[in-house]
Formats: structure tokens, sequence, C-alpha cells
């Protein structure tokens, strides 16, 4: 019969105790585990062996034999230094919120900041083939400026198939795996029965989703392959089928195409390019229906679409070797094109996936860069705002270490080693940073939604991402280390002696680095005020910019049906008979922006050397009524004249440049057809309201039209007009929802990134400006208490409260004027910079650092004044008793 105990239970017991015990409790054991299996039976007895095994353990579990008192377990030191930490944080309530608040915050900041980056570094990076996709732009000579545009000819990608293309080359020999012309994203009507919803999508050859590699729900990425198609994302899929499968459906695009729903692919996200691609049709539906390329001379001169492509699996991917695939193909277009043409230079490249998004600006051919200075700017805006957190914690700690000399001595007195003094404060900080952090994880989670309003964002927390768990936690492994270092090393080596006899003192600059560290601080957030103040004045700078026309009550209805189109003259006559309009009209374009550009203008004393490079818009005859032109010289187009459907109208730039001393009747030719000028306008910005506006030429020309521009009756509501207005479109166009845009909301637009912009960099000024205050005011309530006695001797000598508080406040103005004078010539060279590009630009005034600087004074002695004036007011009995 085996009467063996459990051998696991046995290992225990040669883990904890100790040798010259082991044998003989171990042999009383299994006596008495003998003497059990026969009284009670063999399963009983392990389990009381068990727990008499358990029962002897766990007293060397907590101490180890006699030397637990010198050398306890760790686990056990462990937890006796993290519960001394917390009876501190308990004890020092005030210090400890000001610790963990600022910190917390300086964290959350740095946290928000690190998801935005991660967003914008991942943009487009939901596309399988992210490094492969890349975008053929060209670059264009005018003037002795190089101009740079996505927009290309038609015949541009069958060329570069032909040429460079997979197919028909040897293998490893071709340099694009697919070649994809496109459309522009634009909003059309789709319609299933009689639901029509307005939707973005593109027309797209039928390699697009393989080549963006859709996530497909239903059906495959083939669907674009027969002519009469369309793919749906899956939100616009459920909008018009719900549960019901969409494949084979027949639908409506435009009242125009009639095609069949061949896919359903999964949205795309958010920080995609393409994230308002819901739907695709063939580029052949599209390019086919027009008519226009017929009627074209030269078709490579119409710089009309989209042409993307997919590198060949051999070629590579890095920077030089997209430059050596550009300079290869780069006069491929050259090669086409007329001589007269071919004066503009024009020259093909390649602008890879990974670039789209932050690398987007370009000025005289050379890429300036675009949104990554946003990215760099969040970065260390980040970056100082957690250093403020840090710093607070750090001189904090520093101050409140050195009111513990006494405690250390006391310890090294009784034994306690200097390993173990620092292995207390290393426990103390890390239990305050982990706490920090833990409420900057909540901090972060409620804010997250007013945050993606702000910056525009779908941001999540990244909960699953190593990546994230692993930088913070080693943040706030670092950040513990860091502020606890001063007082680890620095008071664990005091001498016992020399502490409690009362000699130990400490050095006249110890306070030097907490002052340096406080300079920073308020260097940073008065830096951040001065930047969020110009980045304001530089938004309302260019919003009270004269724009040359009037968008109060001007909305624009684009032409999404071909009924539109056709019958503009019976629904301007039935809108006007509303009453709620006051004119209506049609143009090429809306006068928000310029969609087409020309270069074909002569006229009489120009260089041969300049070339007529003017934005063209068509418009009706009543499009200067409905946008509210400004004349300068002239008249308006006008029914009465005949001859008006010959005549154009210029804005002031364009007359610059002609360098016409009287324009009006001039003539001027456009691709050989003679133009006479009738008016000169105030300069419309139609563009960037940052920019100059650029010279434009305004034709009749009803057949060129794309929008309706429409100038409500003032008298009425807008509510009130556009019920009315609806109607009519509804009774010419069933077919078709009545979308319309208010052009002041379309304006605003303009200023989203700036905004933005100024809209966090307030926030995060904000935040710097809290952490720092929550700093001073800890040191100022350390120093306060720290003079406890020497103000009541001021008092009993006579001091007012002023003089006191003045006492108390001077060496922080000192310091926030030393910070003041540190952040002023750095704020003046990072802004200035910042708005060398833009050429319509405020100015940097003195009144604003003035302004900044006295309010960060300001916010200083109200935060110290409390702590300054509170000492000031403590009856000096109280402070002297003790002496």
């Amino acid at each position: 019969m085996n009467f063996q105990p459990p051998r696991l239970a046995d290992r225990l017991l040669e883990w904890f105790v100790a040798p010259h015990r082991l044998e003989t409790l171990q042999g009383d054991l299994h006596e008495e585990f003998a003497y059990q299996v026969g009284r009670i039976g063999k399963r009983q007895a392990r389990w009381r062996y068990w727990r008499d095994v358990l029962g002897f353990i766990r007293p060397y579990v907590i101490k180890r034999e006699e030397s637990t008192y010198s050398n306890p377990a760790l686990t056990t030191m462990l937890r006796n230094y993290f519960k001394i930490a917390y009876r501190n944080l308990v004890k020092n309530k005030v210090y400890s919120f000001i610790n963990i608040a600022g910190l917390a915050a300086g964290m959350a900041v740095a946290m928000l900041i690190g998801l935005w980056i991660h967003d914008e570094l991942s943009f487009n990076k939901y596309h399988q083939n992210y490094d492969r996709i890349v975008q053929v732009m060209q670059h264009q000579t005018f003037n002795g400026e190089v101009g740079t545009q996505r927009a290309n000819p038609y015949p541009l990608g069958p060329e570069l198939w032909s040429k460079y293309g997979s197919d028909g080359q040897a293998a490893g020999e071709g340099l694009f795996k697919y070649v994809v012309m496109s459309s522009w994203t634009n909003d059309h009507v789709l319609a299933y029965g009689n639901k029509k919803i307005t939707k973005t999508g593109n027309f797209f050859e039928a390699q697009a989703p393989d080549m963006l590699t859709l996530h497909m729900r239903k059906g495959t990425r083939a669907g674009l392959k027969e002519i009469n198609s369309i793919m749906l994302s899956e939100s616009v899929a459920n909008a018009f089928f719900g549960d019901t499968d969409p494949i084979g459906q027949l639908m409506k695009i435009d009242s125009k195409f009639d095609v069949k729903v061949t896919g359903v692919y999964e949205d795309l996200p958010y920080n995609s390019d393409f994230k308002e691609l819901t739907f695709m049709a063939p580029w052949a539906l599209f390019f086919n229906s027009t008519s226009w390329p017929e009627k074209l001379n030269n078709p490579w001169r119409a710089n009309a679409f989209q042409t993307f492509a997919q590198l060949a699996d051999h070629v590579g991917v890095q920077p030089d070797d997209i430059d050596k695939l550009s300079a290869q193909i780069k006069d491929v277009k050259l090669n086409r094109v007329n001589p007269a043409e071919a004066r503009f230079k024009p020259e093909v490249f390649l602008h890879p996936m990974s670039q789209w998004h932050l690398y987007s600006e370009w000025k005289n051919g050379v890429n300036t860069g675009g949104r990554i200075q946003f990215v760099w700017l969040f970065g260390i805006i980040g970056v100082f705002v957690l250093l403020l957190a840090c710093i607070n914690f750090m001189n904090l700690s520093t101050a409140r270490s050195e009111k513990r000399a006494k405690e250390v001595g006391i310890r090294k007195a009784v034994g306690s080693v200097r390993s173990q003094l620092i292995a207390q404060f290393f426990s103390e900080s890390l239990l305050v940073v982990a706490v920090a952090f833990a409420v900057a994880l909540l901090l972060v989670q409620f804010s997250l939604p007013v945050f993606n309003e702000v910056a525009d964002k779908k941001l999540t927390i990244l909960w699953s991402n190593p990546l994230f768990w692993g930088l913070g936690l080693s943040f706030s492994l670092l950040t513990g280390l860091i502020a606890s270092s001063y007082p680890a090393l620095y008071l664990s080596s005091f001498q016992p002696v020399k502490v409690l006899k009362g000699t130990f003192k400490v050095g006249r600059f110890a306070a030097i680095p907490r002052q340096v560290l406080v300079v920073v601080q308020f260097t940073v957030s008065v830096t951040l005020i001065i930047g969020t103040i110009i980045v304001f004045r530089q938004i309302q700078y260019a919003k009270d910019r004269p724009i040359g026309y009037s968008r109060d009550g001007l909305l624009t209805v684009p032409m999404t049906t071909p009924d539109m189109a056709s019958h503009y003259n019976a629904i301007r006559s039935d809108v006007l008979r509303t009453g709620a309009v006051a004119d209506m009209s049609e143009s090429s374009n809306p006068p928000t922006y310029v969609a087409a550009v020309n270069n074909g203008y002569e006229w009489k004393g120009k260089d041969p050397s300049t070339e007529g490079n003017f934005a063209t818009v068509s418009v009706s005859h009543d499009f200067g009524k409905s946008v509210g032109w400004q004349f300068k010289q002239g008249r308006d187009f006008s029914r009465a004249f005949s001859t008006d459907s010959s005549g154009i109208v210029l804005n002031e730039t364009a007359v610059k440049f002609m360098g016409l001393k009287q324009p009006i009747g001039e003539t001027v030719t456009c691709d050989g057809k003679p133009y006479t000028v009738v008016g000169v306008i105030k300069d419309m910005v139609m563009e960037s309201p940052y920019q100059p506006v650029f010279r434009t030429v305004f034709m009749l020309d009803y057949g060129d039209a794309n929008v309706f521009n429409i100038k409500l009756n003032p008298a009425l509501s807008a509510r009130e007009a556009l019920s009315r207005i609806e109607p009519v479109f509804k009774k010419y166009s069933p077919s078709a929802p009545f979308d319309y845009k208010f052009v002041d909301e379309a304006y605003a637009r303009k200023f989203g990134d700036e905004e933005r912009i100024g809209r966090l960099s307030s926030f995060f000024a904000i935040l710097a400006i809290f952490i720092s205050c929550l700093g001073i005011f800890g040191l100022a309530s350390f120093i306060a208490e720290q003079r406890t006695k020497e103000i009541g001797v001021r008092k009993v000598l006579g001091a007012s409260v002023v003089n006191l508080w003045g006492l108390l406040s001077k060496d922080f103005v000192v310091l926030v004027v030393i910070a003041f004078f540190v952040a002023t010539p750095l704020a003046y060279y990072a802004l200035n910079s910042w708005l060398q590009k833009y050429e319509y630009r405020t100015e940097i005034s003195w009144w604003i650092f003035a302004v900044s600087g006295a309010g960060a004074l300001v916010v200083t002695l109200l935060t110290v004044s409390y702590q300054s004036i509170k000492a000031a007011l403590m009856n000096p009995v109280k402070s002297l008793r003790s002496e």
C-alpha cells in the first residue's frame, strides 16, 4: 500500500523551510500522514497533509526564519513600500492631487495627440497595396513658374499601359500592374424604384477594385467589367435594399444610366483618401456617354481626369525607385502634344499613395509638404505639454523630499540600507504615475467624442495594440524613475548623525533646478498662448478679406440630372414667380471654386513669352445679379445686346496681367475665337482665401453649365423660401432630390484646417497653463509652509499683508518674466515661418506678445496669491509657539 504524501507539498516545504529544520519537519509530517491514512483514509489524509504544509510555510512566506527583520522577502518588502507610499499620498492630499491631476492631464494630452498622429501616419494603409499605388500627376510651366496638377488628359492612361504596362512586356519588364483612369468624386443621384439618394462616387476602370483591395461583402472585385454595372458600399446597399440581396438589382445613376448591382464592398475607413467613395461605376459607361471628347481637335490638351496606377510586383517602392520611374515616363505626354502645347513643358510623374495625405502641396514643381507640418506641430506640442506635467511632478517630488530628511535619518539609524531607501522612493513615484496613467485613460475615453468633433477624426483608444500599451507603460515607468531619482539618490546618501542633530542643511543652490524647470514651463505656456492668438488672427484676417461678391442668401443647386439642364429657362421663370428668389442663374462651377483653366488666350500687345493661362467660368446672363458682382468698369451681360454671346467679363487681376489700359471694347481671342471685353469686376475670391486671386475670364455659355446659383429673397426666411423653391425642382426633375448648399457655408469650409489648428492649439494652451498653474500652486504652498516661522517673525515686527504677499510672489514673477523673454523670440521665429506659406497673411504685432506675457503674469499672481495671502493672514502665535 502506497503511503507517500503529495510530492508537490514536499517541494513547497523544501522551497521555504531552512535546510537544518526541513528533515525533522518532513519526518514528523510523514509520520502523521501515515497515521491519518490508516484512520480516515488516503484521500482525506492527503487533504490534511496539504493543510498542515500550508500552515507551516505561511510564516515563511511573510518572513524567512529569524533573518526576516534584516532581509524581508521581496513580496512583503514591496507590499510595505507601496503601503507607505499610499499613506504618504493620503497624508498629503493637496500635493497628491496636484501631482496626479497634472500628470494625468499631460498624459491625456499626449495620448490624444499620439492617437491623432497615429491616424495621420496610417492614412490609406487600409489598402493592402498602399506602398505600390501611385497617382499620375504632371508639372507644366507657365511664365517661368511650374504648376502641378492631378488632372490629366483621357488618352494618358491607355498610353501608359501600352508602353509600360505588364501586358505585352517581357516578364519582369512592365512598370505597372494596373493603370486606371477615373473621373472625380462628385455627388450623383442614385435611384432604386421610388427611393432616390444623393451619394458621392466615381467612375473607374475595371481594375480599380483590385488596385484598392476592396473588402467585398457580396459579389466579387470583377464587378466593373460589365459596362452597365455598379458596385455599392455596404452602407449605401443597406440604405437602398435593407436585408434584401442587392446583387442583380437594377438602379439608375442621375436618371441617365441604367445599371445593375454587381458587388457590395465594406465601407472605406475615415482615414482613407477614398472615404467618400460610396459607389463605383465603370469608366466606359461615363466616357462613352459624353460627346465632348469628339469635339476636341487635340485630346491631349484637355486635363480633365485622374489617373491611378499600381506598380508591378518586381518594381521597388523606395523614394529613389519612384523617382527613377518618374524619369522614365516624364515625357509620355510631351511626345504626344502639338508644338503649341509643348511650350508648357508637360512633365508626367508619379506621386505615391504613402505621400498623398501628408505631402500634397507643391510650389514651383517642388513638393513643399502639407499636413506633415501639422503632425510635427502637434507632436512637438504633445511632447511639451507632457514635459510640463513631468516638470510639475519632479518639482513637487524634489521639494517635498527635503522635508523627509529626518525620516531618512531615522530609518538609516535603525538599520535601513541605502538600497531599501532608494526602492522606497521609487515605489512612491511609480504608484503616483500608475494612478495618473489610469486617470489619463479615463480622461481620454471621455474626451474622445469632443476631440473627434474638433479634429474631424474618428479616433478610438487602441486597446488591443501592443505598441500603445508598450509606449504608455514604458513612459510611466521612465517618468516614475526620473522623478524619483533626486530624492532616491540624493536623500538616501544623507548621514543620519547630521540629519538627526539638525546640522544638515539643503544647499543654497538646491532650488535652482526647480526654478529652471518653472521657466521652461512658462516658456512653453507663453509660446502656446502667442501661437493661438496669431493663428486666430490669421483666420480672422482672411475671413475679413473682401471677396468681391455677396454670399448672403446665396445658394447653389447642382445639376444632377439632364432634366435640370434642359429646363433651365422654365425652372428660372417658375422659381422667380414664387417670390422666394431675388434672382437665379447658372454657371460651370459654384462661386467657391474654379473648375477649368484655359491657356489659349491672346490679346493685343501680349508678350510672346507670356503664357495666357486663365481660369475660365461659363455663366448665364443673370450670373452677375445673382452673386452681386462689383463692377469697376463697363457693364454686366445683357439680353439687350445680342453681341454679348461673344463678350467676356474680366476680373481686375486679369486686366493687370494683360496690361490693358482701357480694357472695355478690347478684343481677346480664345482658341482663335474673338471675344470683346464688356466689363471689369473686382476680384472674386473663388479659391483659397489665403492666396492671391487668379486671373479669371467669365463668358456666356449655357451649354457648359453644371450648377444653379439662387439668390434668396431677403424678405423671407430661408426655410420658407426653400419650401417654395423645392416643388419647382421636383416638377421638372422628379427623379432627383432637391440638394442645395449655402455659399457662405461652403466658403467657411475653406478655413477648416486653420480653424481646427486654432481650436486644438487653444485647447492645448489652456491645458498647458492649467498644468503650469498646478505646479506653481504646489510650489507656492510648499514655500509658504517652509517660511511659516519667517512670516510669523515679520508680522510680529510689523510687516503688512501686502508686504508679505509681495515677498512670497516676487520670486515667481521673476521666473515668469524670464520665461516671457525666452518665449518671445522663439514664438516669433516659429510663427513667422508658419505665416510665410500664406501670401495673404496678417502681421505679427507687438501687442500680441505683451498681452500674452501680461496674461501669464496675471494667471501666475492669481495662482500664487491664494497661498501667499493665506500664509500672510496666519496668526503669528500659531507659527511661533514651538520656538
